[in-house]
């Protein structure tokens, strides 16, 4: 068993040195209870490994919640400009129960049929736009600026794994969007907007089609809810999910020639 170290939270701390497929290992092994793991280091190689690995990679600001119980929202905002300090974590997430879709599976409701040949879908034209609208929709409560910043870097890089954008388009104009990751033949959703009804489920059913036609073995929605198993996606526990990660992630090929 690969040995993991153990905050006093009860969390797994995770460092650049680690065996990150081992860390996973372990926490197969022994019931590992908790969805997060903790590290300390925004480094892009090592980021990629833990992507690697199957965790979504999150973050949160440190912040000194006893200071900030005696303050007013005014006072800490006047403070947080005085001194500019800001501290973040990384929290890899394996979920412990993980939402995937396999796509002879896709569902597709009869109303938003004639909808799809309205829009058009295009792929990885605007990362850095599509993942900053994410955050201005959603807030930064785990898309931290310096995961921002990293996730466009690694964009731009040729590390396995990529962070790509798909883009929902009717009549020109931009009506939705998501950032992810891709891995050999598995994509894995991390965040995503849309701008007019139905937009957002129009760009994942196109999506789901082009992962499935440029050859993907499935779409990793990761944490489950209602409109993810609407579309036909799985719960799976977390063994499974990794065996199959795994097995897609390691598919290497003419995949990412996709996209250019």
């Amino acid at each position: 068993m690969y040995p993991v170290r153990y905050l006093p939270t009860g969390h797994i701390y995770i460092g650049p040195e680690d065996d990150c497929d081992g860390v996973v290992d372990t926490m197969l092994e022994t019931d590992y209870s908790e969805e997060f793991c903790l590290a300390s280091i925004f480094d892009q190689d090592f980021m990629g490994r833990l992507m690697e690995a199957g965790f979504l990679i999150m973050s949160t600001e440190l912040k000194d919640d006893e200071q900030a119980e005696d303050q007013t929202d005014e006072q800490a905002e006047e403070q947080a400009n005085e001194t500019d300090e800001h501290y973040y974590i990384l929290l890899p997430k394996l979920h412990l129960v993980r939402s995937a879709l396999f796509f002879p599976e896709l569902h597709i409701k009869k109303r938003l049929r004639p909808l799809l040949s309205r829009y058009e879908l295009r792929i990885n034209t605007n990362f850095d736009f599509i993942l900053d609208k994410c955050v201005e929709v959603h807030g930064g409560a785990w898309l931290t600026p310096p995961l921002v910043e990293i996730l466009k870097k690694m964009h731009r890089s040729s590390a396995p794994a990529k962070p790509v954008s798909f883009e929902l388009y009717r009549e020109g104009e931009l009506k939705a969007g998501e950032v992810g990751v891709i891995l050999g033949r598995v994509y894995t959703s991390y965040s995503g907007y849309h701008g007019e009804k139905d937009a957002g489920t129009v760009q994942m059913i196109l999506m789901a089609g082009w992962l499935e036609k440029n050859g993907f073995d499935f779409l990793d929605f990761g944490m489950p809810l209602d409109y993810k198993t609407r579309l036909g996606a799985k719960n799976i526990d977390p063994s499974h999910f990794v065996k199959i990660f795994r097995s897609a992630r390691n598919a290497r090929g003419s995949l990412r020639t996709a996209l250019n």
